[in-house]
Protein backbone atom coordinates (compact mmCIF):
# COMPACT_ATOMS: atom_id res chain seq x y z
CA UNK A 1 0.00 0.00 0.00
CA UNK A 2 1.40 3.27 -0.74
CA UNK A 3 2.35 6.05 2.05
CA UNK A 4 1.94 9.25 0.90
CA UNK A 5 3.54 12.06 3.11
CA UNK A 6 3.36 15.74 2.00
CA UNK A 7 5.24 18.86 3.49
CA UNK A 8 3.43 22.00 3.68
CA UNK A 9 4.48 25.33 5.21
CA UNK A 10 4.77 29.10 3.97
CA UNK A 11 7.55 30.11 1.32
CA UNK A 12 11.18 30.20 2.54
CA UNK A 13 10.08 28.27 5.87
CA UNK A 14 12.84 25.30 4.27
CA UNK A 15 9.87 22.49 3.06
CA UNK A 16 11.91 21.64 -0.35
CA UNK A 17 14.75 21.21 1.52
CA UNK A 18 12.96 19.14 3.80
CA UNK A 19 10.96 17.11 1.35
CA UNK A 20 14.35 16.34 -0.56
CA UNK A 21 15.98 15.32 2.78
CA UNK A 22 13.34 12.75 3.22
CA UNK A 23 13.53 11.44 -0.18
CA UNK A 24 17.26 10.90 -0.05
CA UNK A 25 16.68 8.95 3.98
CA UNK A 26 14.05 6.94 2.02
CA UNK A 27 16.89 5.83 -0.72
CA UNK A 28 19.61 5.49 1.55
CA UNK A 29 17.31 3.03 3.56
CA UNK A 30 15.86 1.42 0.70
CA UNK A 31 12.68 1.72 1.61
CA UNK A 32 10.89 1.17 -1.45
CA UNK A 33 9.79 3.22 -4.86
CA UNK A 34 9.34 6.78 -4.49
CA UNK A 35 7.47 9.03 -6.19
CA UNK A 36 8.49 13.02 -5.58
CA UNK A 37 5.90 15.19 -6.63
CA UNK A 38 6.71 18.86 -6.52
CA UNK A 39 3.55 20.66 -6.18
CA UNK A 40 4.99 23.91 -5.51
CA UNK A 41 4.60 26.70 -8.89
CA UNK A 42 7.87 28.04 -8.30
CA UNK A 43 9.21 24.38 -9.15
CA UNK A 44 12.08 23.90 -7.13
CA UNK A 45 12.58 20.43 -5.74
CA UNK A 46 14.30 19.17 -8.99
CA UNK A 47 17.00 21.74 -8.17
CA UNK A 48 17.39 20.33 -4.85
CA UNK A 49 17.02 16.90 -5.85
CA UNK A 50 20.38 17.42 -8.53
CA UNK A 51 17.80 16.16 -11.37
CA UNK A 52 16.96 17.95 -14.75
CA UNK A 53 13.16 19.00 -15.34
CA UNK A 54 11.75 19.46 -19.00
CA UNK A 55 8.42 18.96 -18.64
CA UNK A 56 5.33 20.09 -16.19
CA UNK A 57 1.55 18.74 -15.66
CA UNK A 58 0.90 22.62 -16.09
CA UNK A 59 2.57 22.37 -19.47
CA UNK A 60 0.83 19.42 -20.73
CA UNK A 61 -2.72 21.02 -19.19
CA UNK A 62 -2.04 23.84 -21.36
CA UNK A 63 -1.06 22.15 -24.57
CA UNK A 64 -3.62 19.74 -24.50
CA UNK A 65 -6.60 22.55 -24.62
CA UNK A 66 -4.05 23.83 -27.35
CA UNK A 67 -4.79 21.10 -29.15
CA UNK A 68 -8.11 20.58 -28.85
CA UNK A 69 -9.07 23.63 -29.83
CA UNK A 70 -6.85 23.04 -32.69
CA UNK A 71 -8.75 20.35 -33.77
CA UNK A 72 -7.92 17.26 -31.98
CA UNK A 73 -5.56 15.06 -30.58
CA UNK A 74 -4.23 12.74 -33.47
CA UNK A 75 -7.62 10.28 -33.32
CA UNK A 76 -7.23 9.22 -29.36
CA UNK A 77 -9.05 10.29 -26.78
CA UNK A 78 -8.12 12.62 -24.32
CA UNK A 79 -7.37 10.64 -21.85
CA UNK A 80 -4.88 8.42 -23.28
CA UNK A 81 -3.23 11.14 -24.48
CA UNK A 82 -2.62 12.66 -20.91
CA UNK A 83 -1.39 9.60 -19.68
CA UNK A 84 0.90 9.17 -22.43
CA UNK A 85 1.75 12.72 -21.48
CA UNK A 86 2.25 12.24 -17.61
CA UNK A 87 4.34 9.55 -18.14
CA UNK A 88 6.50 11.06 -20.28
CA UNK A 89 6.90 13.96 -18.20
CA UNK A 90 7.66 11.34 -15.23
CA UNK A 91 11.49 12.13 -14.53
CA UNK A 92 13.54 9.10 -13.85
CA UNK A 93 16.68 9.33 -11.27
CA UNK A 94 18.25 6.55 -9.44
CA UNK A 95 16.48 5.59 -6.41
CA UNK A 96 13.05 8.19 -6.94
CA UNK A 97 11.14 9.40 -9.66
CA UNK A 98 9.74 12.88 -10.13
CA UNK A 99 6.76 14.61 -11.21
CA UNK A 100 6.08 18.16 -11.58
CA UNK A 101 2.55 20.13 -10.89
CA UNK A 102 4.11 23.47 -12.67
CA UNK A 103 2.38 26.92 -13.03
CA UNK A 104 -0.91 27.54 -11.87
CA UNK A 105 -3.86 27.30 -14.54
CA UNK A 106 -4.76 30.03 -17.33
CA UNK A 107 -7.87 31.52 -18.89
CA UNK A 108 -10.14 28.95 -20.13
CA UNK A 109 -12.25 26.28 -18.74
CA UNK A 110 -9.78 23.53 -17.26
CA UNK A 111 -12.80 21.30 -15.35
CA UNK A 112 -12.54 18.30 -17.91
CA UNK A 113 -9.06 18.36 -18.20
CA UNK A 114 -8.16 18.99 -13.92
CA UNK A 115 -10.29 15.87 -13.44
CA UNK A 116 -8.45 13.69 -15.97
CA UNK A 117 -5.12 14.57 -14.82
CA UNK A 118 -5.71 13.83 -11.09
CA UNK A 119 -7.02 10.77 -12.05
CA UNK A 120 -4.20 9.52 -14.02
CA UNK A 121 -1.89 11.18 -11.69
CA UNK A 122 -3.70 8.92 -8.43
CA UNK A 123 -3.39 5.98 -10.54
CA UNK A 124 0.27 6.65 -11.35
CA UNK A 125 1.11 7.22 -7.53
CA UNK A 126 -0.80 3.85 -6.49
CA UNK A 127 2.28 1.45 -8.20
CA UNK A 128 4.95 3.40 -5.74
CA UNK A 129 5.36 2.68 -1.83
CA UNK A 130 6.18 6.14 -1.39
CA UNK A 131 4.44 9.22 -2.26
CA UNK A 132 6.52 12.48 -0.93
CA UNK A 133 5.01 15.84 -2.21
CA UNK A 134 6.24 19.52 -1.60
CA UNK A 135 2.90 21.40 -1.84
CA UNK A 136 2.88 24.94 -2.06
CA UNK A 137 1.40 27.06 0.44
CA UNK A 138 -2.14 27.03 0.19
CA UNK A 139 -2.29 22.99 -0.26
CA UNK A 140 -3.86 23.14 -3.41
CA UNK A 141 -2.60 20.23 -4.71
CA UNK A 142 -3.99 17.96 -1.48
CA UNK A 143 -7.61 19.84 -2.33
CA UNK A 144 -7.62 19.02 -5.82
CA UNK A 145 -6.50 15.12 -5.61
CA UNK A 146 -8.97 12.40 -6.26
CA UNK A 147 -7.55 10.51 -3.48
CA UNK A 148 -6.95 13.19 -0.68
CA UNK A 149 -5.99 10.55 2.44
CA UNK A 150 -2.27 11.83 3.43
CA UNK A 151 -0.52 9.44 5.66
CA UNK A 152 1.85 12.21 7.58
CA UNK A 153 1.51 15.72 6.80
CA UNK A 154 4.98 17.54 7.94
CA UNK A 155 3.80 21.55 8.76
CA UNK A 156 7.59 23.22 8.04
CA UNK A 157 7.78 26.66 10.17
CA UNK A 158 11.00 29.02 10.93
CA UNK A 159 11.43 29.99 14.34
CA UNK A 160 9.03 33.42 14.65
CA UNK A 161 5.84 33.33 16.16
CA UNK A 162 4.68 34.12 12.59
CA UNK A 163 5.75 31.10 11.16
CA UNK A 164 3.97 29.15 13.89
CA UNK A 165 0.92 31.20 13.42
CA UNK A 166 1.38 30.43 9.53
CA UNK A 167 2.48 26.87 10.19
CA UNK A 168 -1.86 26.78 12.64
CA UNK A 169 -3.24 28.14 9.83
CA UNK A 170 -2.17 25.09 7.70
CA UNK A 171 -3.67 22.61 10.31
CA UNK A 172 -7.18 24.25 10.48
CA UNK A 173 -6.82 24.37 6.23
CA UNK A 174 -6.29 20.72 6.43
CA UNK A 175 -9.36 20.25 8.61
CA UNK A 176 -11.70 22.77 6.33
CA UNK A 177 -10.14 20.56 2.90
CA UNK A 178 -11.77 16.82 2.14
CA UNK A 179 -8.88 15.41 3.10
CA UNK A 180 -7.91 13.61 5.82
CA UNK A 181 -4.31 13.80 7.59
CA UNK A 182 -3.64 10.08 9.77
CA UNK A 183 -0.57 12.22 11.48
CA UNK A 184 0.62 15.96 11.53
CA UNK A 185 3.95 17.13 12.88
CA UNK A 186 5.22 20.19 13.12
CA UNK A 187 9.34 20.71 12.29
CA UNK A 188 11.32 24.01 12.88
CA UNK A 189 13.85 24.71 10.79
CA UNK A 190 16.79 27.11 11.20
CA UNK A 191 16.58 26.99 15.39
CA UNK A 192 19.70 28.89 16.72
CA UNK A 193 21.96 26.38 18.88
CA UNK A 194 22.71 27.08 22.38
CA UNK A 195 26.47 27.30 24.04
CA UNK A 196 26.17 23.60 23.73
CA UNK A 197 25.22 23.44 20.47
CA UNK A 198 21.63 22.62 20.57
CA UNK A 199 18.79 24.01 18.88
CA UNK A 200 16.82 25.55 21.17
CA UNK A 201 13.29 27.66 20.73
CA UNK A 202 12.44 30.55 22.28
CA UNK A 203 9.88 30.06 25.54
CA UNK A 204 7.34 31.60 23.97
CA UNK A 205 7.72 29.44 20.86
CA UNK A 206 7.44 26.49 23.07
CA UNK A 207 4.77 27.44 24.82
CA UNK A 208 2.80 28.54 21.61
CA UNK A 209 3.15 24.72 20.61
CA UNK A 210 1.95 23.41 23.55
CA UNK A 211 -1.41 25.32 24.18
CA UNK A 212 -2.71 24.73 20.41
CA UNK A 213 -1.85 21.40 21.15
CA UNK A 214 0.43 20.58 17.88
CA UNK A 215 2.87 17.77 17.94
CA UNK A 216 6.83 18.65 17.46
CA UNK A 217 8.70 16.03 15.78
CA UNK A 218 11.66 17.78 15.88
CA UNK A 219 14.51 21.37 15.45
CA UNK A 220 16.42 21.46 12.57
CA UNK A 221 19.29 24.00 13.46
CA UNK A 222 20.72 26.54 11.37
CA UNK A 223 23.78 25.18 9.21
CA UNK A 224 25.81 27.39 6.86
CA UNK A 225 26.34 24.12 4.82
CA UNK A 226 23.15 24.48 3.46
CA UNK A 227 23.73 28.28 1.59
CA UNK A 228 26.78 26.79 1.10
CA UNK A 229 25.26 24.88 -0.97
CA UNK A 230 22.66 27.14 -2.25
CA UNK A 231 25.17 29.30 -3.18
CA UNK A 232 26.87 27.40 -5.27
CA UNK A 233 23.37 25.71 -6.64
CA UNK A 234 24.36 22.53 -5.70
CA UNK A 235 21.83 19.64 -4.83
CA UNK A 236 20.82 19.49 -0.90
CA UNK A 237 20.10 16.01 -1.51
CA UNK A 238 24.11 15.59 -1.76
CA UNK A 239 24.83 17.43 1.61
CA UNK A 240 27.48 14.99 3.92
CA UNK A 241 25.79 12.80 6.76
CA UNK A 242 27.74 14.39 9.44
CA UNK A 243 26.29 17.87 8.82
CA UNK A 244 24.15 19.44 11.10
CA UNK A 245 21.29 19.50 8.93
CA UNK A 246 21.43 15.91 8.04
CA UNK A 247 21.73 14.62 12.06
CA UNK A 248 18.80 16.82 12.64
CA UNK A 249 16.85 14.78 10.04
CA UNK A 250 17.78 11.53 10.97
CA UNK A 251 16.71 11.92 14.19
CA UNK A 252 13.28 13.65 13.45
CA UNK A 253 12.89 10.68 10.90
CA UNK A 254 13.84 8.24 13.75
CA UNK A 255 11.77 9.98 16.03
CA UNK A 256 8.53 9.46 13.78
CA UNK A 257 8.69 6.07 15.05
CA UNK A 258 7.35 4.22 12.04
CA UNK A 259 5.25 6.89 10.33
CA UNK A 260 7.66 6.78 7.61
Amino acid sequence: MTKTIAVAGKGGTGKTMVAALLIQHLIEHHSGSILAIDADPSTNLHLVLGVPLEETIGDIREETLQETYRGGLGGISKHDYLEVRINRALVESKGFDLLAMGRPEGPGCYCAANHMLRFCIDRLAKSYDYVVIDNEAGLEHLSRRTTRDVDLLLIISDPTMRGLIAALRVVDLIRELDTRASHIRLIVNRVPVDGDGQPTLAPQLEALIKEKGLELAGLIPEDSAVADYDTLGKPLIYLPLQTLIRSAMKEIIESLDGLV
